[in-house]
């Protein structure tokens, strides 16, 4: 018996020394061990945009349970969707908000990614609707798309959901950004002074309303008009594509802007996109505390306001991640 203790003892002995040995500095090696706390960075557009904020109230929602989730959530403002896009493939990003549109192009390897399909791009939940709009300064003369001709439009930065839709129109009005006009590629936030200070005639902007760039626009000292998108325009562009959809740009938020009335344009849905290789119990714990706290969502930004459960399933081009299609199948809304 005292041998059977003294072998038990020795292996037990023999046992926590290797565990000694064998734990990691606190801060190195953590991350791997099960329940311990796990990072996401969501991308999201210019600080002045809808993207930003919508990504901040995500991972609020997250980081205040974190402890409960052992997730811990960070927001970055980034160039947009076509960046978004990139940087999930290659994992230094997590969750991104992408346009619909361009959602659905990487998938397929159209536009940006011709000829390269994102086949790990996966879809999560849709928000608020995008209109294509565009800004035009009154003394400009620019009334209609056609007037855009021979005039300096920003028509957005390299990776921006807005550059594609408006070289989209420009094809569908038989306008050549190269030689009809001089296209800039100024990041949205900059467009609002730009256009005040005359370095610019109009600029795109796709994006929800109201937003705090298009304030700014309209609350300056130059005159402003939202430029309409004929009917025939947008049946085109609609005909071509399945992400695009007629839109309506409000004027009530734009006290001073000259138009009187909504003005018709076209538009997309603002989507949440991820990885294939984004851990499924990661992404279905973001989507089920997205839906459980809609309200407080809706409530951030009056673009979310329209938001339900089922609109936010509109627009989802890309095949839905595991974790998120296993949250809405428990609910019942597949």
């Amino acid at each position: 018996m005292k041998r059977f203790v003294v072998a038990v003892l020795s292996l037990l002995l023999l046992a926590g020394c290797q565990s000694d040995r064998g734990a990691a500095p606190e801060g190195t090696q953590e991350t791997t061990r099960p329940g311990a706390m796990r990072f996401v960075t969501i991308g999201t557009g210019g600080v002045t945009g809808v993207y930003y904020p919508v990504g901040g109230a995500i991972s609020r929602l997250i980081n205040e349970r974190r402890n409960e989730f052992n997730l811990r959530t960070t927001v970055e403002s980034t160039g947009g969707s076509v960046f978004n896009i990139n940087a999930l493939m290659s994992g230094d990003l997590e969750l991104g908000v992408v346009q619909s549109d361009l959602q659905h192009q990487a998938y397929h390897g159209q536009g940006e990614w011709a000829g390269r399909p994102q086949t790990k791009l996966r879809s999560m939940f849709a928000l608020h609707p995008e209109a294509v709009t565009i800004l035009s300064a009154a003394d400009s003369n620019i009334e209609s798309v056609a007037d855009l001709v021979g005039k300096i439009v920003n028509i957005g930065a390299p990776g921006t959901g807005q550059r594609v839709n408006a070289l989209d129109l420009f094809d569908a009005a038989g306008i050549d950004p190269n030689a009809d006009l001089r296209a800039e590629g100024i990041r949205p936030a900059e467009s609002a002074s730009m256009l005040q200070d005359g370095r610019i005639d109009a600029f795109f902007y796709t994006v929800g309303h109201p937003n705090g760039s298009v304030k700014e626009a309209v609350a300056g000292t130059r005159r402003v008009r939202f430029v309409p998108v004929d009917a025939d325009l947008v049946e085109i562009l609609v005909n071509r594509q399945p992400f695009y959809a007629p839109a309506t740009i409000p004027i009530e938020p734009y006290p001073g802007v000259v138009n009187t009335e909504p003005v018709p344009t076209f538009g997309v849905k603002a989507t949440i996109c991820t990885s294939s290789d984004v851990p499924e119990d990661v992404v279905y714990t973001l989507t089920r505390v997205v839906f459980e706290n809609l309200e407080s969502l809706r409530n951030l930004h009056p673009a979310l306001e329209v938001l339900t459960p089922q609109n936010m399933l509109e627009g989802l081009s890309a095949p839905l991640h595991a974790g998120a299609e296993r949250y809405f199948r428990e609910k019942g809304m597949l």
